[in-house]
């Protein structure tokens, strides 16, 4: 026979699996969102300063999983395929804080340091980069610009998916 504790126990642990699995969808569709909107700024920027398309994303995947391509339009694919995979799974942590209630600058000002603390520390780590110290000021506020456009646009939507599903349910 179940007591009222165990049964409450119970109805809480359902309670939190079902917040994470929420989260973790929340998360997914928010890091697509911001990673679309990254994109449309790096694009856009790159039309006005004739910059080429990074190959930092092919670069890891390379030097991760051995992966080379034989044309450039192939290199291209798999730095696309990466940079939205990418991006979409650093959603996730996101999507977990507006579940769990740390939204709005709390949730974006954590996020931002995990997404771009990564960045920094890995690429060089992976020779990938150079470490942040050696970079130009203007690379290093572009760099974080647009990082900054990720996580706001990746917060807006995670917490406005989080306060829906919230509503839906009370």
């Amino acid at each position: 026979m179940k007591t009222k504790q165990t049964e409450q126990k119970q109805e809480q642990a359902t309670a939190t699996v079902a917040k994470v699995a929420a989260g973790i969808g929340i998360g997914l569709i928010a890091g697509l969102v911001g990673t679309v909107v990254m994109t449309a700024a790096q694009m856009l920027e790159m039309q006005f300063s004739g910059r080429k398309p990074s190959d930092t994303p092919y670069q890891a995947v390379k030097k991760t999983f051995g992966i080379e391509t034989k044309t450039e339009e192939d290199k291209e694919l798999v730095s696309n395929i990466t940079h939205f995979a990418y991006g979409s799974t650093w959603g996730v942590p996101r999507g977990l804080m507006a579940a769990f209630g740390a939204k709005g600058a709390v949730g974006t000002t954590a996020h931002f340091g995990a997404v771009w603390g990564a960045e920094i520390v890995m690429l060089p780590m992976m020779d990938i980069s150079e470490p942040i110290y050696t970079w130009k000021p203007n690379v290093i506020a572009e760099d974080a610009m647009y990082h900054g456009v990720y996580v706001l646009a990746t917060g807006i939507t995670a917490d406005a998916l989080a306060n829906w599903l919230q509503k839906a349910y009370e």
